[in-house]
């Protein structure tokens, strides 16, 4: 349950995280007055499980900004899953953040960024990749940007 607040709270930050930085110049963030640390580079693999029914199971592998490839999978509980394949997106921006778009106009995005303690992929628009209306309870996955395991969401 612990683990599942933390994700929660790590979500949230991370949504606003990409928030604040959209709309000012030099991808800085708009609380902090962080710069973008440039372009994301990681070869991640992470694949956890909370108490709770919540698990995933994700494959990325990014260089210099460019996605080379993308598999990801979220299961919330028994009540229905979402799922994401490099294959069904076309990568749309590099800076300040990544971010494909579902070639179906399904209006899918993924969206990929950076800060010093985790990189973070996130969804949105996706209910077209989840069953059972699912998609507003998959939360983003974040990798170790040093490691490229799972991030540790207790820090």
């Amino acid at each position: 349950m612990r683990r599942s607040m933390a994700r929660s709270a790590a979500a949230i930050l991370a949504v606003a995280f990409l928030l604040a930085s959209c709309g000012l110049p030099g991808g800085m963030s708009g609380a902090g007055r962080v710069p973008n640390s440039g372009p994301i580079t990681l070869l991640g693999s992470c694949s956890q499980a909370d108490d709770d029914g919540f698990r995933e199971q994700a494959r990325l592998d990014v260089r210099d900004s460019d996605v080379i490839a993308l598999d990801w999978q979220i299961w919330v509980g028994r009540r229905g899953s979402c799922r994401f394949d490099l294959g069904a997106f076309q990568q749309t921006r590099s800076r300040p953040h990544i971010e494909l778009q579902a070639r179906d106009r399904s209006g899918c995005k993924l969206l990929l960024y950076q800060d010093p303690r985790r990189v973070t992929l996130a969804h949105s628009g996706c209910e077209r990749q989840c069953t059972n209306g699912v998609s507003d309870q998959a939360w983003p996955v974040m990798f170790d940007p040093r490691s490229g395991g799972c991030a540790d969401l207790s820090r």
